[in-house]
């Protein structure tokens, strides 16, 4: 694994959901790949459960056992710094002893019991701002996570949705948030969505994925959450705003 320099932001990247262990290895394969040729450190995402999809009938993941064995399998191969998403208080233990990052869905950003659990564990906790909330309000989430115990928070920005499956990036929310927080991530890929548009599912844009990027970059921001996938458009979860694989390598080095 890279060490990232001081000068080089923070990667996140992956499929949303863990789909298989075939299509982990080959996004893991290319992260390290992207990792050599360009001196970075990506860290791997993904999610052994997706609690918030549109219908009950999506795809949500191999659920926690399982899913977390896969990370481990994904850390261990390929000495990739791992994140993933927690949805309630009594996952993060045991999602802390494989994950270097645990995130907290945007949805649930003002859920204490969750922040706390997340904090005690000792990993970077990673916040989405919720769709509903100004960068302002975030202060309370980051203070929640750094009054229980958190050694580092970072927080990102992903978009404000005002119903009409759309959403909306404030632009202004990411020096906001660098107010009181060292490291403020731009979500590049879920802020491109389209909530609840393709009949149940979340539609999307992912041709803006660069230029939310870049729009971030002037902005200040310190890091860029990609989802990414080998073939977006039959991905289980997400497809319409997952970024395809074969583009991230000019996307990262047009941000470095």
């Amino acid at each position: 694994m890279n060490d990232r320099s001081a000068t080089h932001p923070v990667f996140i990247c992956g499929p949303c959901v863990i789909e298989s262990s075939e299509n982990l290895e080959q996004v893991a394969q290319e992260l390290v790949r992207i990792n050599r040729v360009l001196g970075v450190d990506i860290i791997f995402k993904s999610s052994f459960d997706k609690a918030n999809r549109t219908s009950l009938k999506s795809y949500r993941g191999p659920g926690i056992d399982k899913g977390l064995q896969m990370l481990v399998d994904i850390k261990s191969k390929y000495q990739l710094r791992i994140l993933t998403d927690i949805h309630e208080a009594w996952q993060a233990e045991r999602a802390g002893q494989v994950a270097d990052v645990l995130q907290i869905p945007a949805f649930l950003c003002r859920q204490t019991d969750l922040l706390v659990a997340a904090a005690k564990t000792g990993r970077i906790v990673n916040i989405k701002k919720a769709q509903f909330l100004s960068g302002e309000d975030m202060v309370y989430a980051y203070c929640k996570a750094t009054e229980s115990g958190a050694r580092e928070v970072w927080l990102t920005e992903r978009g404000n949705c005002f119903g009409y499956n759309n959403l909306v990036v404030d632009f202004r929310n990411i020096p906001v948030m660098k107010r009181f927080c060292k490291t403020v991530i731009m979500d590049c890929t879920h802020s491109v969505q389209r909530p609840g548009a393709a009949g149940g599912k979340t539609g999307g844009d992912r041709e803006y994925v660069p230029m939310m990027a870049r729009a971030a970059r002037v902005f200040g921001a310190d890091g860029y959450f990609f989802e990414v996938h080998p073939d977006p458009d039959h991905a289980l979860s997400d497809g319409p705003n997952m970024l395809p694989l074969d583009q991230l390598e000019d996307v990262i080095a047009s941000l470095l």
